[in-house]
């Protein structure tokens, strides 16, 4: 049985190590009886899933943006966060290159 394997839940080897640690049969989700559910349920809620954990990293980059440090001013600018060099790298951070014009050649 994968329990909550959607993108925002517990994933696959937690799921397996839980049936297994619970005494809970590989069963499909239909089939389980109130019994089980609840020993799941309870094992379940011991965990730190991952909507738990988005909003934590959410947090911890709002209060670096709030007491104004090096890394917050550096996630306010978009810009990488962990001493990556800028000169021609972190696309990925800054967005599409915006292309400067060139300058006309002086004509002899």
């Amino acid at each position: 049985m994968q329990l909550g394997v959607a993108p925002k839940c517990l994933g696959a080897d937690r799921s397996n190590n839980l049936h297994e640690c619970r005494g809970v049969e590989n069963k499909k989700t239909y089939e389980l009886n109130e019994e089980e559910i609840n020993k799941l349920r309870s094992e379940v809620e011991k965990y730190t899933t991952e909507a738990d954990l988005r909003r934590v990293v959410a947090q911890n980059i709002k209060r670096l943006k709030d007491i104004g440090c090096y890394r917050g001013r550096r996630h306010i600018m978009g810009l990488p966060v962990r001493g990556q060099r800028t000169k021609t790298n972190a696309r990925t951070r800054k967005g599409k290159a915006k292309t400067v014009a060139n300058k006309k050649k002086a004509v002899k």
